[in-house]
């Protein structure tokens, strides 16, 4: 746990707040301020196999279906549905793969180009991460599920990393999304939203 006063950064109260530990759905206020500073919400994605396969809590999009990513990013911090965030990070994610990925559509990108596209998302997350200071944050996912992963070294070695974050430095990261980033304001507008509805491909969500 920690308490922070989110004018100066100073932690007011700590317990273990420096313990890494897995993250879980908090992990999507990362993804949330990745995919504002980065996308536009009235931008178009379509949906891929991969997101669609997504464990519960889902909002159950399926694949080539296409969805604004405004109303995504609802179901993202509303309900925490695991499918919108793969897909909100695919859309993300891909314009940074070679032109052949960036040009495909993502509804037909098979799981391991949807995996690439998300990869490339959690590097953008890791280096957000890493401009804010934290130092014992590292993203695998973008929805929070469990994962590791092997990081090969310059040197040859490699370094297993774990999916996780330390009270600290989540509070950290929430503080650059509702004070410092240029993208606070819809962020609040989102995440202080009581419900939303929107219709898409012919169902009412």
């Amino acid at each position: 746990a920690v308490l922070m006063d989110a004018d100066s950064g100073r932690v007011l109260y700590g317990k273990n707040e420096n313990s890494c530990l897995a993250m879980a759905s908090t992990t999507k206020i990362m993804t949330c301020i990745v995919i504002l500073e980065t996308t536009s919400p009235d931008d178009i994605l379509t949906v891929s196999s991969y997101a669609e396969s997504m464990p519960k809590v889902k909002l159950y999009i399926k694949k080539g279906e296409q969805y604004r990513v405004g109303d995504l990013l609802y179901s993202l911090m509303l309900e925490s549905h695991n499918d919108s965030a793969v897909a909100l990070a695919e859309h993300a994610g891909k314009q940074f793969l070679p032109p052949e990925l960036r040009d495909k559509d993502t509804g037909e990108y098979t799981v391991e180009e949807s995996r690439q596209a998300v990869a490339a998302f959690t590097t953008l997350m890791n280096r957000k991460a890493a401009q804010l200071g934290c130092e014992n944050t590292w993203f695998i996912t973008p929805n929070g599920l469990d994962a590791t992963e092997t990081i090969v070294l310059e040197d040859g070695g490699t370094l297993q990393k774990e999916h996780g974050t330390t009270a600290a430095e989540l509070a950290r990261i929430m503080s650059y999304c509702i004070r410092e980033s240029s993208c606070a304001e819809t962020f609040l507008e989102i995440t202080r939203t009581g419900d939303y509805s929107f219709h898409a491909n012919g169902r009412n969500f």
